[in-house]
C-alpha cells in the first residue's frame, strides 16, 4: 500500500518537475542568444553609426531585453505559469555574487580605499535614510521602502535582494524594486559619461561619479569604460566599496524589522537563532570568495591566477546572465499598476539626490587623485 502512495506522489511531482525542467531550459537558451548578441553585434554593427552604442551595451540590457520578450510569448501560449518554476532568479544572481568576490582584490582597493570608503559611507547614508524618510511619507509598505532604500543607495537589484531575504519582502515588491533599477541605469550608463565629459571633469572624478551612482555592477563597468580606462578603474573600486557595505546593512535590516517591525505585531522579541536564519547567507559567501580570491593572486601571483580568476569571472557572468533572464521572464505588470506612481516618485527623487551628493563626494574626495 505504501508503495502504491509513493507511485502516486511520483506521479503527481512529475508534471511539476518537468515544467521546472522546461523553464530551466528556456532560461537557458535565452541566456545562450543573449552571450551570441554580446558577442556578434558589436563586431556586425562597427564602422556603422549604430557602432559606438553597440560596443557599449552590455549582457544585461540583452538578457533582459530577451527575458521581457520570452515572457510576452510564454503569457501568450499560456505557458509562463506552469514554466515559471525554472525561472530560479534569486538562486541564479546570489551565485553569480558570490563568484564576483573571487575578483575582487583587497590590495587593489587600498589604493583608493580612503576616499572610496568616505564617499560610501557617506552617499549611502544620505540616499538611504532618504528614500526610507520619503517612502514612509508617501504611505509605502515598511519592506518595499526597505527594498527601494537598499537599491538605490547601495548596487541594484543584489542590494534589493539582500534587503529582501533580511526583511522577507514580498517577491512582488522585489520585482518591481528590480524593474526599476533597470529601467534607471540603462540610461545612466550612457548618460554619465556624457554629462561627466560636458562638465569637464578629470577621469578619477568621473569614476567617482559613475560608481557611486548608477546601481549595478554591469552598468558600473560599462559607463566607466565609455568615460575612459582611469573612470573605469576608480568606478569599479568605489562600485567594490559599496558591494562590501551590502552585507552591513542586510544585518542591520535584519535586526530593525526583527527587533522593531515585526515585534509589533507578535511582542516577542526575536532570537539569535532567528536573526541568524534570515540572514541572507550569500552574503558571507561573497566575502569569503573575496577572501580566497585575495589570497590565491597573492600566493602564486597574478599572471598564473589570472586563468583561474578568468574562469571563475566566465562563470560568473553565466549565472548573471541567467538570472538577468529571469527577471525578464519573472517580470509582471500587475505589481506596477497596483504599486503606482508613489514607489516610482521615491525612487526618482532618491536617484536625483544620489546624483547631486555624489557628484559633491566624487569632486571632494577625488580631485587631484592619480590612478599609478
Amino acid at each position: 500500500m505504501s508503495e502504491d502512495i509513493s507511485q502516486r506522489e511520483a506521479t503527481r511531482t512529475d508534471p511539476a518537475v518537468g515544467a521546472a525542467l522546461a523553464g530551466v531550459a528556456v532560461v537557458v537558451a535565452l541566456a545562450a542568444l543573449t552571450r551570441f548578441l554580446e558577442q556578434t553585434v558589436p563586431a556586425a554593427t562597427k564602422g556603422t553609426a549604430l557602432g559606438g552604442i553597440a560596443a557599449a551595451i552590455e549582457y544585461p540590457v540583452y538578457a533582459i531585453v530577451l527575458g521581457l520578450l520570452g515572457n510576452v510569448v510564454l503569457a501568450r501560449l499560456g505557458l509562463r505559469e506552469r514554466l515559471s518554476g525554472g525561472f530560479r532568479t534569486e538562486f541564479f544572481i546570489k551565485t553569480g555574487l558570490v563568484l564576483l568576490g573571487a575578483s575582487i582584490n583587497f590590495a587593489v582597493i587600498v589604493t583608493a580605499a580612503g576616499p572610496a570608503i568616505a564617499q560610501a559611507l557617506i552617499l549611502i547614508s544620505v540616499v538611504f535614510f532618504f528614500t526610507w524618510w520619503l517612502g514612509g511619507r508617501l504611505g509605502l509598505d515598511d519592506r518595499l521602502r526597505a527594498l527601494l532604500a537598499s537599491a538605490v543607495s547601495i548596487c541594484g537589484i543584489s542590494a534589493a535582494i539582500a534587503a529582501a531575504g533580511a526583511v522577507q519582502a514580498k517577491r512582488e515588491q522585489l520585482a518591481y524594486t528590480a524593474s526599476m533599477v533597470v529601467v534607471f541605469a540603462l540610461p545612466s550608463i550612457f548618460l554619465l559619461p556624457l554629462a561627466a565629459s560636458a562638465l569637464g571633469l578629470a577621469q578619477p572624478v568621473a569614476g567617482a561619479w559613475i560608481g557611486g551612482n548608477i546601481d549595478t555592477t554591469a552598468a558600473v563597468s560599462a559607463a566607466g569604460a565609455i568615460a575612459g580606462e582611469e573612470a573605469l578603474q576608480i568606478a569599479t573600486i568605489v562600485k567594490t566599496t559599496q558591494n562590501a557595505l551590502l552585507g552591513v546593512v542586510a544585518v542591520a535590516l535584519t535586526g530593525y524589522f526583527a527587533v522593531r517591525v515585526e515585534r509589533s505585531a507578535t511582542s516577542a522579541r526575536p532570537s539569535a537563532a532567528q536573526l541568524w536564519q534570515r540572514f541572507p547567507k550569500f552574503v558571507l559567501g561573497f566575502l569569503a570568495a573575496s577572501v580566497i580570491g585575495t589570497l590565491y593572486v597573492t600566493a602564486v601571483g597574478s599572471s598564473a591566477a589570472k586563468p583561474i580568476i578568468g574562469t571563475v569571472n566566465d562563470l560568473r557572468t553565466l549565472f548573471l546572465i541567467l538570472a538577468f533572464v529571469s527577471i525578464g521572464l519573472e517580470f509582471r505588470v500587475a505589481p506596477l499598476r497596483e504599486a503606482g506612481w508613489r514607489p516610482v516618485g521615491v525612487f526618482a527623487s532618491a536617484t536625483v539626490l544620489n546624483l547631486l551628493v555624489g557628484l559633491g563626494l566624487a569632486v571632494l574626495l577625488f580631485s587631484g587623485f592619480a590612478v599609478e
